[in-house]
């Protein structure tokens, strides 16, 4: 009887776990699982502008994703390749630069919030140089594709056997903010692997582990 009654607690009390961490999304997921997370980032950057719209690579801004096990968060130097010259919308920057011929006079200098928040952060000045009166600060970007440390995962072996961006990280170029998109599941992993094998997608030279030991050792 009281193995019963147990039971049944144990039941009521896994529901109402589960309900609540389906809260946030509306869908219903097991601890550990983050499908669906999208936080908000401390600087708006768009993935829909830079990889959509503009078509930088992804390898251009995530270029450790070829040289080690992780693909990690770009250098704000990266950034600054580009937004030393682009301080604000390029639509912006335009209709500056149309009204100041027509005033006869210089283009103002225009800076989004957004970028200025990362000027701030490497503590330039408004000539977006070094300002010796202020410290830089790290960026506290939130992660949002975590696997557990039990799992070895190296973005190097995908990367050279063809698997594109996009397989694991959704359709990324689509989104003005970054969400997870698969559930990065063991069974989701080995589901891929085996289509791969079936299908030969990535040519027959590429074979997909399913051995437990390539994944944990």
């Amino acid at each position: 009887m009281h193995s019963r009654i147990l039971t049944v607690v144990l039941v009521i009390a896994l529901g109402f776990t589960l309900a609540l961490l389906g809260s946030r999304s509306g869908r219903v997921h097991l601890p550990g699982n983050q499908q669906d997370y999208e936080p908000v980032q401390p600087i708006a950057y768009s993935h829909r502008l830079h990889a959509g719209e503009l078509q930088v690579p992804c390898l251009y801004c995530h270029f450790a994703a070829e040289q080690s096990r992780h693909a990690g968060i770009p250098p704000a130097s990266v950034c600054m390749n580009c937004h030393r010259l682009v301080t604000a919308p390029l639509g912006a920057l335009h209709a500056e630069e149309e009204l100041a011929q027509k005033e006869k006079r210089p283009p103002r200098p225009l800076v989004s919030a957004e970028l200025r928040k990362l000027y701030d952060a490497l503590a330039l000045n408004a000539k977006l140089e070094s300002d010796p009166a202020r410290t830089p600060r790290p960026i506290a970007w939130t992660r949002i594709h975590q696997l557990p440390d039990f799992v070895y995962f190296d973005h190097r072996a995908h990367l050279r056997a063809g698997v594109e961006c996009q397989r694991c990280h959704g359709p990324v170029e689509s989104m003005e903010r970054v969400r997870q998109v698969a559930d990065l599941s063991m069974g989701w992993c080995v589901n891929c692997h085996r289509e791969v094998n079936r299908t030969g997608v990535y040519g027959p030279a590429v074979r997909a582990s399913i051995d437990c030991s390539t994944c944990h050792y």
